[in-house]
């Protein structure tokens, strides 16, 4: 045997050969994630130079461990089996004997570490079509069952509490005022103030009325408190229907034999359905209001003059057409935020994910549907 000349302050491995073709690997040292840990492939180079019948350790010079250790001696031990050779864990420490006999007990599961696979460009594309096609026949399955609720709610037969679409109902109104009307009022200031920069070198400041009375009762009003409520609204729908998935209450509801999308879904896409169409309104009016603030404090133009300007350029069909894109609006964004919902994980990071999601698929529909109606109202010459 070797001369060992202690415990350094480095994890080193050391080894002896024994009679009766034994041997003894010493360990010594902090073995430590936080050192140089030695690799396996030490033992493996001594092995091949000459392979024992077994192999013992002494761990008396070990001053420290952690599970760079553990990992170690696991490596140490499929080399033995690999070989045929037997394994002596007695000089190990106790604890770190039954660590050992744990993680043999239970084997790893089969294909629980994930490989890198290098996939070519047509996997990539095939692999995201099937997930763009699984998602839009969902989303279509979710749109059909929420009808066929819409349905029964029709013939009296949906099943919700009425508590509870009277509360949507002022959450989705009332207490959307506040940033509707920031929201607008802005906008029609916006709109009037680029409008005036443009007309007042034709000196048709007084059209700056027209302009932003046609644009928030046709497109703007209604499309700025959509993009408003999908952030707030649509975004607090898949909150709260995440949470009720992670909670299993939605599963509780089922067991109970009550639709969840009659009992939870209905109610909210029935608030906004309502909701949306006033909101619109009360847009219009605030924006029109943001547009006189400039016409009276920039281009000089009196309250009355301003009134009449825009009551003559904004007509009825004008007002109809934003109130009827706000109700479809409305549902676009309660769906997409119920069916976000609904579709969630069981984590807390999935409600997060899924409310994300809701709020970018409202975005999206909300602006698909804009261009839709108008290419729509334009061949209707609405």
């Amino acid at each position: 045997m070797k001369d060992d000349p202690g415990p350094t302050g480095k994890p080193e491995i050391r080894f002896a050969r024994e009679a009766g073709g034994s041997l003894l690997i010493r360990l010594v040292g902090p073995w430590q994630l936080s050192q140089r840990v030695p690799s396996s492939s030490v033992v493996e180079r001594e092995l091949a130079s000459a392979l024992p019948r077994r192999i013992a350790f002494d761990a008396t010079g070990l001053t420290g461990w952690d599970t760079s250790f553990l990992t170690f001696l696991i490596r140490v031990s499929q080399l033995c089996s690999r070989h045929g050779i037997a394994a002596d864990r007695e000089g190990l420490p106790a604890g770190v004997r039954r660590l050992l006999a744990l993680a043999e007990a239970v084997p790893e599961r089969k294909g629980a570490r994930t490989e890198e696979v290098d996939e070519s460009m047509l996997d990539r594309i095939g692999k995201a079509t099937l997930s763009t096609t699984q998602s839009l026949g969902d989303m279509l399955r979710f749109v059909g069952e929420a009808s066929l609720a819409a349905l029964r709610l029709m013939t009296g037969r949906a099943r919700y509490r009425r508590s509870d679409l009277f509360l949507l109902l002022q959450e989705a109104g009332a207490e959307a005022l506040p940033i509707v009307t920031l929201i607008s009022f802005l906008v029609g200031l916006i709109l009037a103030f680029v409008g005036a920069v443009q007309l007042q070198q034709f000196g048709a400041t007084i059209y700056v009325a027209d302009l932003v009375g046609i644009a928030m009762a046709r497109e703007m009003g209604a499309m700025m408190t959509a993009i408003v409520m999908a952030g707030r609204t649509g975004a607090s729908y898949a909150a709260q229907l995440g949470s009720m998935k992670v909670t299993q209450e939605i599963d509780a509801l089922t067991t109970m034999g009550i639709s969840p999308l009659e009992f939870l879904v209905l109610p909210r896409m029935l608030a906004l359905f309502v909701m949306m169409p006033l909101l619109c309104l009360y847009s219009d009016f605030v924006g029109m209001l943001g547009g006189a603030a400039v016409g009276a404090g920039m281009l000089g133009l009196s309250p009355i003059t301003y009134y009449q300007q825009t009551a003559a350029a904004v007509t009825l069909g004008n007002v109809a057409g934003g109130v009827f894109k706000a109700s479809v609006y409305g549902l676009l964004i309660a769906l997409s935020g119920c069916m976000r919902g609904m579709q969630s994980g069981s984590s807390s990071s999935a409600v997060g994910e899924a409310t994300t999601a809701a709020v970018v698929t409202s975005i999206v529909l909300v602006i698909g549907a804009c261009g839709l109606f108008a290419v729509l109202f334009y061949m209707l010459g609405i």
